[in-house]
């Protein structure tokens, strides 16, 4: 990156784990970002922040319409605020003149990611999806070989997102996105909007046309409840001690998730085990057995596409599985790839009858983060720093406008997958709305 620049000086917006991680990128590479202001309504996060950065008392803000009634204060925002507050919090940003990286999805709805779009032309400012999988090694690479044409042009493509039943009865059925409408997002959109822009990235010539969508909430309801189990781990229930979903043993004695399980976590809060056991026992949320939860998102769902050539597409998103991971098999017609992203490879496969075989295997090692986005965290804002800044290096990878088409087909899979028909997108009307 050129270093006769003078940093790009950005304002946090909505100080959660995820804005604070790509904000992190300031605290590495100060000469190519600066963190100057933090918009959050808590006041224990904002004074974090502002301690972290060392901003001052005039760049402390706790809400966006206390920024934008000021002048123009830095050139771009990380929007990292709850799914439904995105665009609402977005507009006024793009119609002061900041350039935003937001995290995904987009936002809750398909009119109003069309909305954040248009206004975003209108005003010509450069918005950027957090869409990091782009930017990983791993599916880098794999995008590279299909550009050279490694396996001919793509017939079917095959993804799945398994999540682990820890993450899944934290996040997504005793969390704060269990619930449609206090979380705003469906689990597809929540989860999956990353492997369904993958999907659309590596086909990236043609459009999804069709879409289907099945599946639903078959296991984390009361009817699946074991016997013996309370609606407390750790008040009522009999089987805590052997249940995988214990609360003890999960925020304990591991300890996962603190960032979702103990509010002020962030703030810098540390709570001592005998404090952590019997918050789980009283109100803390995360306590509640997995079965008797207000939780209404499905817990696996499949999603089908076709392509305005005829290539076919098919991702499933699996909740509760032992272990975590992302899969990949493109199918084209002179080979195929297939991969998981955690294991830091994948193979290149092509048609080779020969004796002792039917096909050649090629492996491609990857240096694989080991954080479920494969090193692309910082490699985003990285090149977001160089979009800001107009440079012509820049690859602008998961502009707003590139990551929308994900984003429709996951918006229309939960409405096919809700009405049980079939969906299909006539872009020429959707980009004209």
């Amino acid at each position: 990156m050129n270093m006769n620049h003078k940093p790009v000086e950005v304002i946090i917006v909505g100080a959660g784990s995820r804005s604070m991680n790509y904000a992190s990128y300031a605290l590495r590479h100060p000469d190519q970002m600066r963190v100057v202001g933090v918009v959050d309504p808590n006041p224990l996060r904002r004074a974090h922040v502002a301690e972290q950065y060392g901003l001052a008392a005039e760049m402390v803000f706790a809400d966006v319409e206390a920024l934008v009634v000021r002048p123009k204060l830095a050139d771009a925002a990380i929007n990292g605020t709850l799914d439904a507050q995105h665009v609402a919090t977005s507009l006024p940003l793009l119609q002061k003149g900041y350039d935003l990286l937001l995290e995904k999805p987009i936002g809750i709805a398909e009119d109003e990611v069309l909305e954040l779009y248009r206004t975003a032309q209108a005003y010509g400012r450069k918005v950027m999806i957090c869409h990091v999988l782009r930017y990983a090694p791993f599916y880098v690479e794999l995008k590279r070989e299909l550009e050279a044409g490694t396996i001919g042009d793509i017939l079917h493509m095959q993804t799945e997102e398994n999540v682990d039943y820890h993450h899944m009865a934290t996040a997504f059925v005793r969390g704060k996105f269990a619930n449609q409408a206090q979380g705003g997002s469906s689990f597809l959109m929540q989860k999956c909007c990353h492997d369904l822009d993958l999907i659309t990235w590596f086909q990236s010539k043609v459009r999804p046309v069709k879409v289907s969508s099945y599946g639903g909430r078959s296991y984390f309801h009361e009817s699946r409840a074991p016997q013996g189990s309370g609606s407390r781990c750790l008040t009522d229930c009999a089987i805590e001690a052997n249940c995988p979903y214990s609360a003890k043993k999960l925020y304990v004695d591991h300890p996962l998730w603190p960032v979702y399980v103990w509010p002020r976590y962030l703030d810098g809060v540390r709570l001592s085990e005998e404090e952590r056991l019997a918050s789980l026992r009283t109100d803390n949320p995360f306590g509640r057995c997995v079965w008797r939860c207000d939780n209404d998102i499905a817990d696996h769902q499949a999603v089908m596409m076709e392509f305005e050539d005829g290539s076919t597409a098919v991702h499933n998103l699996v909740g509760g599985a032992a272990k975590a991971c992302r899969t990949v098999h493109i199918t084209g017609t002179k080979g195929e790839i297939y991969g998981e992203l955690e294991e830091g490879f994948f193979v290149v496969r092509h048609p080779h009858l020969r004796e002792g075989g039917v096909y050649s295997e090629r492996r491609v090692e990857i240096p694989v983060s080991r954080d479920m986005h494969g090193g692309g965290d910082h490699r985003l804002v990285e090149d977001f720093v160089r979009v800001v800044r107009g440079d012509a290096s820049a690859q602008f990878s998961t502009s707003l406008e590139h990551a929308l088409v994900g984003h429709l087909v996951g918006f229309r899979a939960d409405a096919s997958m809700a009405s049980g028909t079939s969906t299909k997108i006539d872009w020429s009307a959707v980009m004209s709305k």
